[in-house]
């Protein structure tokens, strides 16, 4: 058949006044028959390479067989073929869109949405373009024609309501999902968003109600839980937290955060052999996390297992010891910048910071010399210059003598300076 169609198309070339009937096709693409449609739309554009409407029935095929770069080259070349045919342009951009070449698609659906500005399937993709780019303005605008069209539809009013809360219009964003929600009072996207709104408002409690309404709507959605888990968590309603991140936990998702918030949680509630159970596996999945071991050396302690908890407490001491050795040489860093800046008070109390997280003696010497010649302070000169000493004295490692003697003459010549001064 395909053969006979070829043949025709070919022998009877002044039939091409009237459109080809490529309802077979149409029909092979129904029945999911995409490798037909590829073989039968190839042998056509082998003839007629500038048949948009075979590319796109060709694009389509690819499409259903996930190969998306073939299904955009055809796409794309249907587009090019015919300009202005809306549909293979619409094609095109939510193309580029999918690939997030948002910078490509955001052209032709401005064009299109020019030239229908009321088709929902333009302004969705437009305006989702318009929210990644923080246009929020710009994607109210386009919402404020389709709601005013259809002031009862409550898809409008929840996009409006989230363009706002994103703008950070809470108050246009808390009356859209509050309008939206009296439309629809199964409305789970509303709930969501007016507790989070609500939440960020300081009215918790509220949050927390609603969260809870959405929950005897769908007690599947793990999400609500999460998000009043959290709410109560932060005002330290250990005991209802506690059920939520065990419900959390129970649906199969042993995430860190929620075993570290049910073991805390268990602790809060004085039950400290369930809480060690928790931060264990908390523990094992995170053995970075210094808040886990800490709760945990808690909860040892509250059951006398002394040897565990102080396991704990040297586990996060091993943890803080590279920051505190990073911290201290910061300090010396920043002591040597202000000393070169001639901020010499500010330079010394910079090094002597550094010295509650490094033992350094040098610093010492610094500190004495920083008194000695910027400062002419002789009486703290003569103290760190001893300091110094003394600490030489305990060290493994010994200083050039020549250079103790150095400095033994200098502070007997500061202590006589002193002296005279009297």
């Amino acid at each position: 058949m395909t053969i006979i169609f070829l043949v025709l198309v070919i022998s009877l070339p002044g039939l091409a006044q009237n459109k080809p009937d490529y309802s077979k096709i149409d029909i092979m693409l129904i029945r999911e028959d995409f490798k037909k449609v590829i073989d039968t739309c190839s042998q056509i554009l082998a003839v007629d390479t500038l048949n948009s409407e075979i590319y796109y029935k060709l694009g389509l095929a690819y499409q259903n067989l996930l190969s998306d770069d073939k299904s955009f080259d055809c796409f794309l070349k249907s587009a090019t073929i015919s300009p202005d045919n809306n549909i293979y342009n619409f094609t095109v951009a939510k193309s580029y869109f999918t690939k997030g070449k948002t910078t490509r698609a955001e052209p032709i659906l401005l064009k299109l949405c020019a030239i229908d500005s009321m088709n929902w399937s333009y302004a969705y993709y437009l305006t989702a373009i318009f929210m990644q780019k923080e246009k929020y303005d710009e994607s109210i605008k386009i919402y404020n024609r389709f709601y005013k069209q259809d002031s009862i539809n409550y898809v409008y009013m929840d996009k409006i309501g989230f363009a706002s809360l994103r703008k950070g219009d809470y108050d246009k964003a808390i009356d859209m999902f509050s309008s939206s929600l009296a439309l629809n009072p199964k409305n789970l996207n509303a709930i969501k968003n007016l507790a989070y709104l609500y939440s960020r408002s300081s009215r918790i409690d509220t949050a927390i109600q609603l969260l809870t309404r959405g929950i005897a709507i769908d007690p599947t959605d793990m999400d609500l839980f999460v998000r009043r888990a959290a709410l109560n968590y932060s005002i330290n309603y250990s005991k209802r937290a506690l059920n939520d991140y065990l419900k959390i936990l129970s649906s199969g998702d042993s995430s860190v955060l929620y075993l570290k918030r049910a073991g805390i949680g268990y602790s809060n509630n004085l039950q400290p052999k369930e809480a060690i159970q928790y931060l264990i596996m908390a523990h094992n999945k995170d053995s970075t996390d210094t808040e886990i071991l800490s709760f945990l050396a808690r909860n040892y302690q509250k059951k006398n297992d002394l040897k565990n908890s102080a396991d704990c407490y040297r586990k996060i001491i091993q943890r803080y010891k590279p920051i505190a050795v990073q911290l201290g040489m910061t300090y010396i860093l920043l002591g040597e910048i202000l000393k070169s800046d001639d901020q010499n008070v500010d330079a010394i109390n910079a090094y002597l910071k550094s010295q509650e997280f490094r033992s350094d003696n040098s610093i010492c010497m610094i500190i004495a010399n920083i008194y000695d010649e910027k400062l002419k302070d002789y009486t703290k000169a003569i103290h760190y210059y001893e300091l110094f000493l003394s600490n030489e004295k305990k060290s493994a490692l010994k200083s050039d003598p020549e250079y103790i003697g150095s400095i033994r003459k200098r502070l007997e010549s500061l202590k006589k300076l002193k002296q005279q001064a009297k």
